[in-house]
């Protein structure tokens, strides 16, 4: 858990990389370039000259132009709860130098074995899909994270509970809540693999990562108290919650009890803070439900992915909950569907005492922007930005290079899938696309995909970052 003084891009960088990469210096990201003097790492390589004439040079040109800071910006961020030391290394060698074979794949909710670790790598990489799950044998956990950590190539990030190795790695503006301090680090392994990567007959379609850990103090989200209580004091101008998916190694009984005083806690927070609330991978549906039907109306803000939005919607009986998994890149009509029917459900209204008034959906091909009429402004900067980000962490490049992405949103849309919506045409030129639903407003934007990523840890955490740092909320 981390309060973050002076100015708002040093409040940012807790999410915007989700950690800070220690071992490798090439910090991407418009949102980033204030770390580049305070870590003394030298400047960050030039990227090549863009071809102006492709769709990737024409629509990278057209999101400068658009993108703009907002009147009204973030002066202090307070982020927490989720805190961390992160491995991050090639996931098929670590499993290689574990003894493990690829077989068949096979999803776990809960990681036993290093045979359940190797058959949900091999389910999640045949996918390309983004993953996270709980280990919950803690020796067998320890012996494997002593095995990653001292990996050649592995890197090690700082990502709340603080040990002392995590404490010795903040910068000098994180201030940390003495309370938050805990005599050891929790550790999660990132095993990333690149696109068209192959392990015996398996080969990713798309470069991703799986992570796992057994983290039981930020499964217990111990620091929650402590941070809403450090609030009043540091007087932020917004507030980012993640963690509560690390709940999932927890019993049942713990869950219910635990939510409950989570809510507890966001009411506590001052009114008229904002509170952006970051979702991740989960597996448990009825944890899934309590955190929507329990958690939603108290936050203003939502950041997730593909995985995360079906998964939503299959555990709250949402639209096209009957949608087993994505085929491809996902369909922008059921997307908008469903992100409509969250804000429609679980949002803002004047029949509804809700705060959630915005969405911030990500996937890798594109990003919408979905909000309540009347409370939120500049998002059409704000989700050129998230997309303009994915490109250049993803290629740790501080600026697009346009002859290292590919434009793979798709070229034509429909705005629903179960209502009369429209056609939309993309056009590089005009790269956003807006359209309104009964009170919502859709700000819609492709990605600029990067061919061959650097890293692929942390690119949810920079978007709705980004996302946030050029949004203006209305004050009511």
């Amino acid at each position: 858990m981390a309060l973050w003084r002076g100015s708002a891009y040093a409040g940012f960088l807790a999410l915007a990389v989700g950690c800070v990469f220690l071992l490798e210096p090439q910090l991407p990201g418009s949102a980033l370039r204030s770390l580049w003097s305070s870590l003394q790492l030298g400047p960050a390589p030039a990227p090549a000259p863009p071809g102006p004439g492709s769709p990737e040079g024409r629509l990278s040109a057209a999101w400068d132009a658009l993108i703009v800071r907002p009147a009204r910006r973030w002066r202090r961020v307070a982020v927490g709860v989720n805190a961390c030391v992160d491995v991050v290394l090639s996931g098929v060698k670590l499993l290689q130098a574990l003894g493990l074979n690829p077989g068949n794949g096979k999803d776990h909710t809960e990681l036993h074995s290093r045979n359940d670790l190797e058959e949900a790598f091999v389910h999640f990489m045949g996918k390309g899909a983004a993953a996270e799950r709980f280990f919950s044998d803690k020796e067998t956990f320890h012996n494997i994270a002593q095995i990653a950590s001292e990996f050649p190539g592995a890197q090690v990030l700082l990502c709340g509970p603080v040990g002392p190795k995590l404490h010795e790695l903040l910068d000098d503006n994180v201030f940390v809540p003495p309370e938050s301090l805990q005599e050891v680090d929790e550790f999660h392994l990132i095993l990333e693999y690149q696109a068209g990567e192959e392990w015996g007959q398996l080969k990713a379609p798309h470069a991703n990562r799986f992570i796992f850990s057994h983290d039981l103090s930020n499964g217990a989200m111990n620091m929650l108290e402590v941070f809403v209580s450090s609030l009043e004091e540091f007087q932020p101008d917004l507030v980012v919650l993640s963690g509560l998916h690390m709940m999932e190694g927890q019993s049942k009984e713990f869950q219910r009890k635990r939510l409950l005083e989570v809510m507890t806690s966001i009411s506590d927070i001052p009114t008229g803070i904002p509170v952006h609330l970051e979702l991740a991978s989960m597996t448990n549906r009825e944890l899934m439900s309590s955190i929507v039907h329990q958690v939603f109306s108290a936050v203003t803000s939502l950041g997730l992915n593909e995985q995360e939005l079906l998964f939503l919607s299959q555990s709250a009986s949402g639209p096209h909950s009957s949608l087993s998994s994505w085929t491809g890149v996902p369909d922008v009509g059921v997307v908008s569907d469903i992100l409509f029917w969250i804000l429609k459900e679980h949002g803002k209204s004047e029949s509804r005492a809700s705060d959630l008034t915005r969405i911030h959906f990500h996937t890798l091909a594109y990003h919408i922007l979905a909000t309540v009429d009347g409370h939120w402004a500049n998002q059409l900067a704000a989700v050129a930005a998230g997309a303009r980000v994915a490109g250049t962490q993803a290629c740790a490049t501080e600026t697009i290079d346009t002859r290292r992405v590919s434009l793979k949103a798709p070229r034509e849309f429909m705005t629903s899938r179960s209502e009369a919506g429209s056609r939309v045409m993309l056009n590089p030129n005009e790269p956003v696309v807006k359209w309104h639903r009964e009170g919502v407003s859709f700000h819609f934007t492709p990605v600029l995909v990067c061919k061959d990523p650097v890293r692929t840890v942390g690119l949810g955490d920079a978007i709705s970052a980004e996302g946030l740092f050029y949004s203006e909320v209305h004050p009511h």
